[in-house]
């Protein structure tokens, strides 16, 4: 397979990693315990160790589906969580209501150490691979939070440092006061912001660079039913990126493609997360998955490798129809 390694760190994952969000439930209209811990445990038999997760989401119930599913082979599989989302404390900035509590944005030192102590009891385990600040926090000194990091790495509860949902100026702040291994950013063929703003930081600085959601919610997956609702919270529901017209936009796409899948033999999916971890993208590509299946799927993209006119031919069909999506 593919990999690359987390910065400094010396860590070394596949170019595709597995992103647990919509195993919390939360944003997703629910989810299935079963079937999540067994997508964990197939995606690590498929190759993928790298495993990102987040307190967030689902109030610590995807850091425990994780726990749960590495029992017994902590070592095959790399953690990748985070901080800086609270409900124990109403410091920090409010951001949104989950389940009925309120969620901060807080980086505070107290408050990572009380966190990270929370994740480590979710997941099982005596250390964090790569420990993550998930959304930045105005309210407290980069160097308070950039000094609580260092220090649990300095205790051996975190391997490597990483940021996630900054901006290039945050990034330069948290590099002026440690070693920063990995950002987190949204990175897909529709959303390529952080090429100009983030990722030439990181080369600069060799930092490695985590995409997620590389598929777009799901946009990206492959053509999507024209019939297909989303209920409840799922976040896709009313979600104008989702509408008629965009799924007929996503479909010529597709067919535009269709060609250069066959020849590859991979799905539309797979097209995808390859084309975010070529070269100029971004090192390792976060890939949901809700069933053994598509953690399986998934997977396979650590082994395609896409040539410049597999590139451009990709490149030329999303100008030519998502260029104007919404």
């Amino acid at each position: 397979m593919n990999t690359t390694t987390l910065g400094a760190s010396g860590i070394e994952c596949e170019t595709v990693g597995l992103g647990t969000w919509a195993m919390g439930g939360w944003m997703w209209g629910g989810g299935d315990d079963a079937a999540a811990v067994d997508a964990i445990r197939a995606s690590v038999d498929a190759g993928v160790r790298l495993i990102d997760t987040a307190p967030a989401y689902g109030l610590g119930h995807a850091e425990t589906l994780v726990g749960a599913a590495l029992k017994g082979r902590r070592h095959d599989a790399i953690i990748a969580t985070k901080c800086g989302l609270v409900w124990h404390t109403q410091q920090g900035t409010y951001f949104f209501d989950e389940d009925g509590r309120p969620v901060h944005r807080y980086l505070g030192r107290d408050s990572i150490f009380h966190e990270a102590e929370q994740s480590l009891a979710r997941l099982q385990t005596d250390y964090i691979d790569l420990y993550i600040t998930h959304w930045q926090d105005s309210t407290t000194p980069v160097a308070e939070t950039m000094d609580a990091l260092l220090d649990l790495k300095r205790q051996g509860k975190i391997r490597a440092i990483g940021v996630s949902n900054v901006t290039a100026d945050t990034l330069a702040e948290y590099l002026r006061h440690g070693q920063v291994d990995a950002i987190q950013e949204r990175y897909s063929l529709i959303d390529r912001e952080i090429e100009s703003t983030l990722l030439p930081l990181c080369q600069q600085h060799g930092v490695a660079s985590l995409g997620y959601s590389s598929l777009a919610l799901g946009l990206l997956a492959g053509p999507i039913d024209p019939s297909r609702q989303f209920t409840g919270d799922d976040q896709r529901a009313g979600n104008p990126r989702f509408s008629e017209t965009n799924r007929a936009r996503l479909k010529a796409f597709f067919q535009d493609i269709a060609p250069l899948q066959q020849r590859l033999d991979c799905s539309a999916a797979q097209l995808m997360i390859a084309w975010t971890t070529r070269k100029g993208g971004v090192s390792t590509a976060l890939c949901g998955a809700r069933t053994p299946q598509q953690a399986i799927q998934n997977a396979a993209a650590a082994r395609l490798t896409l040539n410049a006119d597999a590139i451009a031919a990709i490149d030329a069909a999303a100008a030519r129809h998502l260029k104007t999506l919404d």
